[in-house]
C-alpha cells in the first residue's frame, strides 16, 4: 500500500470561515523516511495533518494516505499521536497501551505484551497498573506516544510529540523514533522546535501562516544560509586545494578563507581536516545555521516574530510544569 509514498498531498486547502489554515499545500513523504513538519504554532502543521489521516477534509485538493484516500483501511497501518493529549483517566497505562493496539487488530496476549515491552523501554514498568491519575503530565504524554506506537505501524504521525517533554525525556522520545525507523517505520513528526528535526530528519517541510516556504533535504535547507566557517591562514597557503581530499569545499573571502559545511559536517571537522592538513592557521571562526536561522530567512518578519513568540510561550510552560 503506497509503497514510494506513504502520504502525498496535492494542492490541499483548507478553510475555516473567512480564515484560510492552509493554502495550496503540496507535500508528500517518501517510504522509509524521518521527515519534519517544521513551524510556529499557527502554522497549519495539525491541520494538514488531520487532513492526511482524513479527520479534517480538504476544500480543496487531494490526499492519497498508502495509496488511496484516507479511509478504515489504511489507518490500520497508522499510528498517529494527536497535539490534543488525553487519556482514560480509569485506566492503568498498561491497559490503554492494550486497548489501542487491540483496536489495530492485534491479539490480546500480543497486545499486552507489546504494552510491558514498550513500558519497560520508557522506564515506566513500575506504573504499569497505576491509575493515569497518579502520573505525571510527562509520564502520561509518554503513555500517548506508546499508544500510537503499540501495533507496530509502518505509518507514524506524531503530532508535536516533543512538547511537555523535558530534556531527559526528549532525548528519550528522539532514540525511540531513531529505534522505530531501524524497524522500517516511515515517520513525519511536527515541531516548532526545530532542533529535533536537525538530530533525526532526512527531510524537512516549513509552514508559515497556513502557506510552505520549504520543502527539501537538510543539506538544501543550510544551502538557502550557506553553512560554513572562517578559516585565516599564512598568506600563499592555498586551503582550497588542501581541504578538498577530506571533502570540504574553500572559497577565499579577502584575508580568509570560507568553507563550506554539508550536512555531516561541523565546524569541528572542517577545524579537525584544516590542521591535519598541515595549514598554517591564524584564525577560526565558526558561522554555523541552524534551522531556526533558515526559518527566518524565508518569512516576513511577522511570520518570524510567530515563532519567537512559540517558542516563548513553550519556555513559559516549561517553567511552570517544573
Amino acid at each position: 500500500m503506497g509503497e514510494d509514498l506513504p502520504l502525498k498531498m496535492t494542492g490541499v486547502s483548507k478553510w475555516f470561515g473567512n480564515f484560510q489554515a492552509v493554502r495550496d499545500l503540496d507535500f508528500d513523504v517518501p517510504k522509509g523516511s524521518i521527515v519534519g513538519f517544521l513551524g510556529p504554532n499557527g502554522a497549519g502543521k495539525s491541520t494538514s495533518l488531520r487532513m492526511a489521516l482524513g479527520v479534517l477534509s480538504p476544500d480543496r485538493g487531494d490526499v492519497s494516505l498508502l495509496g488511496a484516500p484516507p479511509n478504515l483501511e489504511s489507518l490500520k497501518y497508522v499510528g498517529f499521536l494527536p497535539e490534543e493529549r488525553g487519556l482514560y483517566k480509569k485506566m492503568s497505562p498498561r491497559q490503554i497501551i492494550t486497548y489501542f493496539a487491540r483496536l489495530k487488530g492485534m491479539s490480546s496476549r500480543d497486545a499486552k505484551a507489546r504494552a510491558d515491552e514498550l513500558l519497560d523501554m520508557m522506564g515506566l514498568g513500575e506504573f504499569a497498573r497505576s491509575r493515569v491519575t497518579k502520573l505525571s503530565k510527562g509520564m502520561a504524554q509518554k503513555v500517548q506516544i506508546l499508544s500510537a506506537l503499540a501495533h507496530r505501524p509502518s505509518f507514524l504521525i506524531l503530532d508535536e510529540p516533543f512538547s511537555g517533554l523535558d530534556p531527559v525525556n526528549q532525548q528519550a522520545l528522539e532514540d525511540l523514533i531513531i529505534e522505530e525507523h531501524k524497524r522500517g517505520a516511515t515517520i513525519v513528526f511536527s515541531t516548532h522546535v526545530m532542533e529535533h528535526a536537525e538530530r533525526l530528519c532526512e527531510k524537512i517541510v516549513m509552514m508559515a501562516r497556513g502557506r510552505k516556504v520549504l520543502d527539501g533535504t537538510l543539506d538544501e535547507a543550510f544551502a538557502a544560509l550557506g553553512r560554513a566557517v572562517q578559516i585565516g591562514v599564512a598568506e600563499g597557503f592555498d586551503l582550497a586545494a588542501a581541504l578538498e581530499p577530506s571533502g570540504f569545499e574553500a572559497l577565499q573571502e579577502g584575508d580568509h578563507w570560507r568553507v563550506s559545511l554539508k550536512q555531516a559536517q561541523s565546524s569541528q571537522d572542517a577545524l579537525r581536516a584544516t590542521l591535519d592538513a598541515g595549514a598554517p592557521i591564524t584564525s577560526f571562526t565558526p558561522q554555523e545555521a541552524r534551522l531556526r536561522d533558515v526559518f527566518v530567512s524565508l518569512v516576513s518578519e511577522a511570520e518570524a516574530q510567530d515563532l519567537t513568540d512559540t517558542l516563548a510561550a513553550d519556555a513559559a510552560e516549561g517553567r511552570e510544569a517544573a
